[in-house]
């Protein structure tokens, strides 16, 4: 499998990594919800919603990528949702699913074209069936809160140590340490972390090369980073732009 293709920019130059904790038996319900309501619902406000997923370990987590422009169209678009008719109408349906929604980490791509490619098309919703792929996130937490070798780790390390197991880099970033500019959605502003998705062609391709259970033994740690290390296993939903089968993430028009 070839990398994919060098490129100047990334789709979102911040980005939000969400994961919920939902009752047990509620997560297709959301996911429902939001694949047909809380997409382009969201980018016609000027934000990019990145990819949505199955956590494949965890049957209530569902954990999803929302993109921004910068700090300031965050809050406006951020602000504009959660005011407008759509939340409006739907928020108690979504947050029946919930029993947390706090985890979310605040994200920039750790050099500018790190982040995910701004090259993929989105299914419509009468085109959007089951999807290939499988995407891997590592959230590795930063001792000191220096993130100064995550691009040596992830470019001479990680790409490579990939590339062999038949699986590529999407995308790397660091935390944004701007402070929250809409505090009605927390975010861990004490979170000092570098994070990497990797993306594989399917999960039968993924588990030929790396057993279940086995993940922790072949993601090495970057420099200055330290345990716990998370890793998500994660299922792409009918209309996540990014699947782990592709390079990109949706092109959204504005």
């Amino acid at each position: 499998m070839s990398p994919p293709r060098d490129r100047e920019v990334s789709c979102s130059p911040i980005v939000e990594l969400r994961q919920y904790i939902l009752h047990p038996g509620r997560r297709d319900v959301l996911i429902e919800l939001f694949d047909r309501e809380f997409i382009e619902t969201q980018e016609v406000l000027g934000m990019t919603v990145i990819g949505q997923f199955r956590d494949l370990d965890d049957p209530d987590r569902f954990v999803w990528i929302r993109g921004f422009h910068d700090m300031r169209r965050r809050a406006e678009g951020l602000q504009a949702f959660y005011d407008g008719p759509v939340w409006r109408e739907h928020r108690a349906a979504a947050n029946a699913t919930m029993i947390d929604s706090d985890n979310v980490l605040l994200l920039r791509p750790a050099r500018p074209s790190s982040g995910f490619s701004p090259d993929l098309v989105r299914p419509a919703h009468e085109d959007a069936n089951a999807r290939d792929g499988m995407v891997v996130a590592a959230v590795c937490p930063f001792v000191n809160g220096r993130t100064d070798e995550s691009v040596g780790f992830a470019e001479g390390t990680l790409r490579p140590a990939l590339l062999a197991l038949g699986a590529h880099l999407l995308a790397y970033f660091v935390t944004e340490d701007t402070p929250n500019n809409f505090p009605r959605l927390p975010v861990r502003e004490d979170a000092h972390v570098f994070v990497w998705f990797a993306g594989f062609a399917g999960v039968s391709e993924a588990r030929q090369v790396i057993p279940d259970g086995g993940w922790s033994r072949w993601i090495s740690m970057p420099p200055g980073t330290d345990a716990p290390l998370q890793v998500l296993r994660l299922l792409p939903t009918s209309r996540s732009a990014v699947t782990g089968s592709s390079t990109g993430c949706a092109t959204i028009p504005h």
